[in-house]
């Protein structure tokens, strides 16, 4: 399976402007290649394949004065930045006729300087290495110093260096994994669970155990509106502008670290626990129309689960998710009985039939487990996406503070 390690990068300011240089080129060769694609378009003609765009916008490009500057980066990332156009326009299309699967997509757009991510990709053919001090040497840029929050499992087939929208570097690795290795990393259990999630409890288990919500947004909101209303008083242009943009980022950012870390420590300690896993199907973009949009954004529904799906895959664990429309809060977990819909402020409630007295979001959870089945009960098949990737964060917590992450292993305990 193919996973991404990130870590987290500190180049000195040589390195920071070579990158810089590094990822206008790629952003100049992709939106060249967009541009070739749309005059095509328009003027009714086939469009151009990719090694005619590579001839074109590359090598012969190299040789004019208004592109001679594309010489001075390395030639792996135009290539590859050349595939991201060809890629996201497979994509497009697959999304227009109904292949792809999800919300449909447009089409690729020119990107920009001031996009929050910028990114360029080193192939194995790059002939990028680490280097006995641990610093990654990467051609025309330099060796990079590296902050490692744990050894890579096998030898990276590619790297990505990353800059984010608060000015930090990460190189991002796609590593192939063992299925022996993770087999011996987590052994199968006979355990099962139902997942309810919601707000006032980030989860409910059908064991009983609650797991608070640590709303890392409402805890921060204070110091975000102070970062914001600074930003908003700076001249446009300014570089005081600029310090504040970067402040506000990285406020936004040190929240969205510490959601990510939160979420992988529950899906890990509960795919390590369990063998089976039911969770309902929420529609998130539905309910974030709604007055509870705030919360229900910050509670980040849709990573946690994505977090399950691709570490199911990979330890070889069992994942359901049951239709929405499931009633699971109407519905007796010990008889039976369908007792209607209640309102949200309903959190204990009586059957009528048995008498058993129910916690409201306990018996979702143990619905949420009846209603997925033998696939849960039986424990053995693989049920929910192949081989998912990982997201970049799998690695670790290179991207928070000691004392955040410390915190944060403290407050899932």
């Amino acid at each position: 399976m193919q996973l991404r390690y990130a870590f987290r990068l500190y180049p000195n300011t040589r390195q920071e402007q070579a990158l810089a240089k590094a990822f206008g080129c790629a952003r100049v060769v992709f939106n060249d290649a967009v541009r070739a694609r749309e005059d095509a378009r328009q003027e009714s003609r086939p469009f151009p394949k990719i090694g005619e765009l590579s001839v074109r916008l590359i090598t012969q490009a190299k040789q004019t004065v208004e592109r001679s500057w594309l010489g001075e980066v390395s030639s792996v990332v135009l290539q590859q930045s050349l595939r991201d156009a060809e890629t996201a326009y497979k994509n497009f299309f697959a999304s227009l006729t109904g292949r792809r699967k999800g919300p449909k997509i447009g089409t690729p757009r020119f990107t920009s300087r001031k996009d929050s991510r910028q990114s360029i990709r080193f192939t194995a053919n790059a002939r990028w290495s680490i280097d006995g001090a641990g610093r990654l040497c990467l051609p025309k840029i330099g060796a990079v110093k590296v902050r490692w929050s744990r050894a890579l499992p096998a030898v990276p087939s590619s790297v990505t260096v990353i800059k984010d929208s608060a000015g930090r570097y990460f190189a991002s690795f796609v590593v192939d994994t063992g299925p022996a290795a993770d087999a011996a990393r987590m052994p199968d259990t006979e355990q099962t669970i139902g997942i309810d999630l919601g707000l006032t409890h980030f989860a409910v288990l059908s064991t009983g155990e609650k797991i608070t919500s640590p709303r890392f947004l409402r805890r921060a909101e204070k110091k975000l509106k102070k970062a914001q209303r600074e930003l908003s008083r700076k001249q446009k242009g300014s570089k005081n502008r600029e310090k504040a943009r970067l402040k506000v980022a990285r406020a936004h950012a040190a929240v969205a670290d510490a959601r990510r870390e939160f979420h992988h420590q529950l899906s890990t300690r509960l795919i390590s626990e369990n063998q089976g896993i039911a969770v309902e199907t929420l529609s998130v973009t539905g309910l974030a129309r709604t007055r509870l949009a705030k919360s229900i954004l910050d509670a980040g529904w849709s990573q946690f689960v994505a977090m399950l799906e691709y570490k199911a895959a990979r330890y070889g664990r069992t994942l359901v998710k049951i239709g929405r429309f499931e009633p699971t809060s109407q519905v007796c977990s010990a008889c039976g009985l369908l007792d209607g819909p209640k309102p949200l402020h309903v959190r204990q409630w009586t059957c009528a039939a048995c008498g058993t007295l129910h916690d409201r979001d306990e018996n979702a959870a143990k619905n949420v487990k009846t209603a997925a089945g033998p696939a849960v009960t039986a424990c053995r098949a693989q049920v929910g996406p192949g081989l998912v990737p990982a997201q970049r964060d799998e690695a670790g917590s290179h991207g928070l503070p000691t004392k955040t992450r410390a915190a944060q292993r403290h407050r899932t305990r």
